[in-house]
């Protein structure tokens, strides 16, 4: 499929138009170089307004694992549409949003079985931070209401999120002192690291209202992987200090790191899963916060100011949960988890040659995530821009060159990545 709306490099009109307006993320508008015109994607390549097709190694931030346009979606999401786009989940409830919240709790380990939905990743962690602190206020205990996060960690960019990111090596270093305090601490890494955690969480205990990791991989803290006994281990102290957890399966989930949920290679269920990005297959968005039975039971009171008072305008948006329900489709019929395995095995072969260049101090793969860590980043918009030059679109960050492609991703179009990163990275350290 090619799109000829415009020939040669050249922008098309409603970009040229639009460029003083648009406010794009993580980008320092003064300098950047001019963002690519996207006119449409197939697969899992991204077609640009001159015809040019690129594979997407990164899957749109992780959330396509389907590829783009899957027929399946596409056709539940155009049948959504017809009857109805979407009405308040106030008083008011939908098929969609209803079977989507039935299907999730039978999907996640445990009794990980009430669904509360919201539009962002960022907003299902705030609101299962909301959750923790009052799930101990409505046992009368109104001390504990601080974070115990991870270093390198990263959960979103609104404020209270912003707070249980790593406050050094993460993207709001600036805000610092603007942010709760939180308490900050390293993966454990040892037996010895557990035991000093263990005395923390001890001493802290009257404080603490959840402990919130990212299950196995740290995502855009620098895609940093700990062993599911490392979470098994913190998921224990959890347990023996009588501390909440909180599991962030933004990233992980849905197959990224080869199970459905990365908690369930731990063997652990959390108290509160927060889920989005794959959760629509890429499509529409939506996120969710799923509690187990004893924090949903914790709001139950005759007392009206025990109710969890929150409530997102779109939240159990029926497009969104349409798309969702079709995702769940394609991971109960199609084998996605299959091809997750296929993909590391060629990541993890692929990638290894990396291992022998210059300034490169770590190769690294889980699933269907590959990483290549370097020294030290620079030349970065070089990076990218020569990414492109060959067919791919990749977006290096901090200090690592890294793919996370969609699950459907042939052989082939992974070659063409793998190639990419290998060729590219020797190109760069020779510069």
């Amino acid at each position: 499929m090619t799109i000829s709306e415009d020939s040669g490099n050249t922008a098309p009109d409603w970009l040229t138009a639009a460029q003083k307006h648009l406010w794009l993320p993580y980008t320092q508008m003064k300098t950047v170089a001019p963002p690519l015109p996207a006119a449409a994607t197939e697969g899992v390549r991204i077609i640009l307004s001159d015809g040019r097709e690129l594979v997407d190694g990164i899957a749109s931030w992780w959330t396509a694992c389907h590829g783009y346009n899957h027929p399946h979606i596409r056709t539940e999401v155009e049948a959504q549409l017809e009857r109805l786009p979407h009405v308040m989940l106030g008083g008011l409830v939908t098929e969609p949003a209803a079977r989507l919240a039935q299907r999730l709790a039978a999907l996640t380990p445990g009794d990980l079985d009430h669904v509360f939905f919201s539009e962002s990743g960022s907003v299902s962690v705030e609101i299962g931070m909301k959750m923790a602190i009052q799930y101990w206020i409505n046992q009368g205990k109104r001390g504990r209401r601080k974070f115990v996060c991870f270093r390198y960690g990263y959960h979103g960019d609104t404020l209270g999120t912003m707070s249980v990111c790593d406050p050094d090596e993460g993207m709001h270093t600036l805000f610092r002192g603007a942010l709760l305090e939180q308490f900050l601490v390293d993966v454990p890494r040892s037996g010895d690291d557990l035991h000093t955690l263990d005395a923390f969480l001890r001493t802290h205990r009257d404080e603490i209202a959840a402990v919130m990791i990212e299950p196995l991989v740290q995502g855009a803290g620098g895609m940093k992987f700990h062993p599911p006994e490392v979470l098994a281990g913190i998921a224990a102290l959890c347990d023996k200090h009588g501390h909440l957890l909180i599991l962030d399966e933004i990233f992980t989930g849905f197959g990224r790191t080869g199970t459905m949920f990365a908690c369930q290679q731990a063997g652990i269920v959390p108290d509160i899963m927060t889920l989005s990005k794959a959760l629509t297959g890429g499509t529409m968005a939506l996120a969710a916060t799923i509690a187990r039975a004893h924090i949903y039971d914790a709001f139950l009171s005759e007392d009206e100011g025990a109710a969890l008072m929150h409530g997102p305008t779109f939240m159990g948006n029926p497009l969104a949960c349409a798309a969702a329900n079709a995702s769940l489709d394609l991971f109960a019929r199609e084998p996605r988890l299959q091809a997750v395995e296929r993909i590391e095995g060629h990541l993890r072969t692929a990638l290894a040659p990396c291992r022998e260049i210059e300034g490169v101090v770590d190769v690294r793969t889980l699933g269907a995530i590959g990483v290549i860590e370097l020294a030290a980043m620079r030349d970065i918009a070089w990076l990218k821009q020569r990414f492109i030059e060959q067919g791919v679109w990749l977006r290096p960050f901090g200090d690592i060159i890294y793919t996370t492609p969609p699950l459907t991703i042939t052989e082939a179009e992974l070659t063409r990545i793998t190639d990419a990163m290998v060729a590219t990275t020797r190109e760069w350290a020779a510069r």
